[in-house]
């Protein structure tokens, strides 16, 4: 049952007697499956709330008014059980991490709620008739496809289930209802990248042309893999990646009016090449996939007028609106508190950073403060190892031996993507860290704030 972890002052759930830790178990009679229909049911002037505490159940009158938000928040954004994935992919970063981090990063999820609400990949091998009926009665869109290949014998493979050769069909059903979908690839190098991958593309152009956008990403491999037919890009490869891409959005541009499919960031980072303007990325909706992030960063940091339809996107604008989004479960907050650190007189910055993020944070910083007593350092990640770079599975074990090594009385700054409730991947926290550090929020906007001298972040150690 959902948890009550919080209630705003004279809110219409305060006025009724809510109270945190109430777990409710009806809404005017109905138990919610998810925090979707958490805010179906709880959006009425009058609505009685079924609340279990200390062993009793009680039953709360709410009274709204004028369209008053309902004022308290719960523990979850599901309260049945996460569908979880009945894939075996070999590429599947989950099957990568090594034993004692947390609970949660084990979870392989397929569920489409999540997918709406969080804009994690479904590959639809567990999607239902009903499903589809629910996605499209209550307008869960954007959703977000692992297509990964077109062919059905290659995805099946791919997959390693068998239902991955037939499970797009409920991805033409869901464009064929005017459900907006995000897909993506996984370039597996030797698997479908190269031919496999140019038939992919096709395949979306004859089969799926209302794909809102396609992205390819490269294969992330650790050093904990044990599958021995993954392994990373050869630099030729990545060229041909890059090049396939950019003669496909040309095709998609002649045929459809738009780009349609992109290139991570980090293709571009391998192949030593320049990243694509900012507007040749269009909504920017796989911001949080690595696709048009380091433009979208920059043009922040430089404070450039963006057009409003541009700039990161998705369902995470589905939780900017929702007054019941859950502040803690399965994805909490990234940082705890908003303590800002005062900067101390003349003292430097230095800008901790995973190696492919201090490749595009360092020529920014250069650019727009020549001179200045500021420094990018990367943090290899040897945790993970292989070809892990990216700052948002940097872990507190790193950071730490990289801090260590560096003197005391300057600012050192964090980017909080790589932080779930002021925790690391790891298991470490903010507080294990050899020197103090202030956690800034990973956009262009707050690190040019926080460079500047009026740091905001959104926690401190």
């Amino acid at each position: 049952m959902p948890r009550v972890v919080a209630v705003a002052p004279g809110s219409p759930a305060d006025r009724a007697g809510v109270e945190p830790g109430d777990e409710i178990f009806s809404l005017d009679g109905e138990l919610p499956r998810d925090i979707i229909e958490y805010q179906y049911l709880a959006d009425r002037e009058e609505l009685a709330i079924e609340v279990r505490r200390g062993g009793l159940e009680l039953t709360l009158a709410v009274s709204r008014e004028g369209g008053e938000p309902l004022g308290m928040e719960v523990d979850a954004a599901l309260f049945d059980q996460v569908r979880t994935c009945d894939n075996h992919c070999e590429f599947c970063f989950i099957h990568q991490l090594p034993k004692g981090l947390r609970k949660s990063l084990y979870v392989r999820d397929d569920d489409y709620r999540l997918s709406f609400l969080y804009g994690n990949f479904t590959t639809l091998t567990r999607f239902t008739e009903a499903d589809l009926e629910r996605v499209v009665t209550e307008g869960l869109s954007p959703l977000f496809v692992s297509v990964h290949a077109t062919d059905p014998a290659v995805r099946a493979r791919m997959l390693r289930n068998q239902r991955g050769a037939t499970s797009l069909r409920w991805l033409r059903a869901l464009l064929d209802a005017g459900i907006e979908v995000h897909g993506q690839v996984v370039v597996c190098p030797g698997v479908n990248d190269g031919t496999v991958l140019e038939a992919t593309l096709a395949g979306a152009l004859d089969e799926y042309p209302e794909l809102a956008s396609l992205a390819c990403v490269p294969l992330g491999v650790s050093r904990f893999n044990r599958e021995g037919g993954m392994r990373p890009h050869t630099p030729a490869e990545v060229d041909g990646v890059v090049d396939l891409v950019e003669e496909w959005q040309e095709i998609f541009l002649a045929c459809l009016g738009r780009r349609l499919v992109y290139a991570a960031d980090e293709y571009y980072l391998l192949a030593d090449r320049p990243f694509p303007d900012l507007r040749t990325y269009g909504a920017v909706a796989q911001h949080d996939n690595g696709v048009g992030m380091a433009r979208a960063f920059e043009a922040a940091f430089n404070g450039d007028d963006v057009p409003e339809d541009m700039g990161p996107a998705g369902p995470s604008g589905f939780f900017r609106s929702l007054e019941g989004a859950p502040a803690s479960g399965y994805r909490a907050p990234r940082a705890p508190g908003t303590v800002a650190l005062l900067p101390r007189a003349g003292a430097g910055v230095t800008v901790l950073s995973g190696e492919y993020g201090a490749r595009v944070l360092a020529p920014l910083v250069d650019a727009a403060m020549p001179g200045s007593d500021i420094e990018v350092v990367p943090v290899p990640n040897e945790y993970f190892g292989g070809n892990v770079a990216v700052s948002g599975l940097m872990t507190g074990t790193d950071i730490g031996a990289v801090l260590g090594g560096l003197p005391e009385g300057r600012r050192y700054l964090l980017p909080d993507s790589c932080l779930s409730g002021g925790v690391f991947l790891d298991g470490t926290r903010l507080a294990d860290l050899p020197r103090p550090v202030e956690v800034v929020p990973a956009n262009g906007a707050s690190l040019r704030r926080a460079l500047m001298g009026a740091p905001a972040p959104v926690g401190v150690a």
